[in-house]
């Protein structure tokens, strides 16, 4: 399925926050040399990557095996900076809880491990998902406003988990069939896009110097 005009500006427009997003965590990372902001920049970039693949190609490069495994550093790099930012008791086993997922992803997709597919996607983009989502509300330091985060953490665990199953066969819920997600995978990704640019902003304002 080939994305509409509507659906390639709607992309441009993820691409544009995210690409301002990377630059306010590159700059914060200039100061503070904190690990978080290098996996805040993984997770866009991958982000950007993504959406210009799909303006430039079509919503097919999705079923590719390398394209799945690369998407998936999107969830886990936002999530691995969550956990590091706010959770610090938690970052080391989420850590290799994230690199376990990656590989089982990377090799189940790459290997055509079908049944083996079918866990280990939904399961670390599903636990990714959560952390994303609840990690902003549960946060004891989080500056007012960061729960936006959460709600974007909402969006991609809705986007990333239909696409898991639709990448195993199977539409989620038996609802979320092929036409219907990729109708409205653009503009999903862009309010989650917002949303997170939303939450992030206040947190940046708030522990930037300039």
């Amino acid at each position: 399925m080939h994305p509409t005009l509507l659906d390639r500006i709607l992309l441009l427009a993820t691409g544009l926050i995210a690409i301002y997003l990377m630059w306010r965590f590159a700059n914060r990372y200039r100061q503070s040399k904190k690990l978080y902001d290098v996996y805040y920049l993984l997770g866009f970039a991958v982000l950007l990557v993504a959406g210009l693949l799909l303006i430039v190609l079509d919503y097919g490069v999705l079923a590719s095996p390398y394209v799945l495994t690369i998407a998936s550093l999107i969830p886990l790099g936002i999530s691995l900076g969550v956990a590091n930012q706010y959770f610090p008791a938690w970052k080391k086993a989420f850590a290799w809880f994230a690199l376990i997922g990656f590989l089982a992803i990377a090799i189940t997709s790459i290997a055509a491990l079908a049944t083996l597919k079918k866990i280990a996607v939904p399961l670390f983009h599903g636990v990714a998902g959560l952390v994303i989502f609840l990690g902003p509300f549960l946060a004891k330091k989080a500056p007012k406003g960061f729960w936006w985060v959460g709600v974007g953490g909402a969006l991609i665990g809705i986007g990333g988990i239909a696409l898991a199953f639709l990448s195993v066969g199977k539409p989620l819920l038996g609802v979320f069939t092929a036409e219907l997600v990729f109708t409205i995978l653009s503009p999903l990704l862009l309010l989650m896009t917002l949303a997170f640019a939303w939450g992030f902003v206040k947190d940046l304002r708030a522990t930037t110097l300039v």
